[in-house]
């Protein structure tokens, strides 16, 4: 079972990373063959390089991630409400989003999903 603080830092580097717009910072949170699907329903990215060139790519941008709500954590999961916001096409924008993250034992995150549509875009 994952320890629930290392899943906790795990959520709050991830938002401080795009902060610091290093999707290096981020990829080394997940596991060699993890996943990521954002927003839910496209095509994952598999593997810790394929997530780095996802995030390299949507760091371009200025995204900077603001938690909006508690980090929620039960058995091998945290999920989280927060906001996207960048400037983007000359002027700012805003997508608000709930990330779920799912962790090994090593407290690396395997999974991640992203929930969000076009009702959740502001903006654009």
């Amino acid at each position: 079972m994952p320890d629930p603080a290392k899943m906790v830092a795990a959520v709050e580097e991830y938002v401080a990373a795009f902060e610091a717009g290093s999707s290096d910072r981020v990829a080394a949170l997940y596991a060699e063959d993890a996943t990521v699907e954002d927003p839910i329903g496209t095509p994952r990215h598999v593997g810790r390089e394929a997530i780095r060139a996802f995030y390299a790519e949507s760091m371009k941008t200025g995204a900077k991630l603001k938690l909006e709500g508690p980090i929620r954590v039960a058995e091998d999961y945290a999920v989280f409400p927060f906001s996207v916001n960048l400037h983007y096409e000359g002027s700012d924008k805003r997508i608000d989003v709930i990330d779920t993250f799912r962790f090994n034992d090593a407290s690396e995150v395997i999974e991640m999903r992203a929930f969000w549509g076009p009702a959740n875009m502001h903006g654009f």
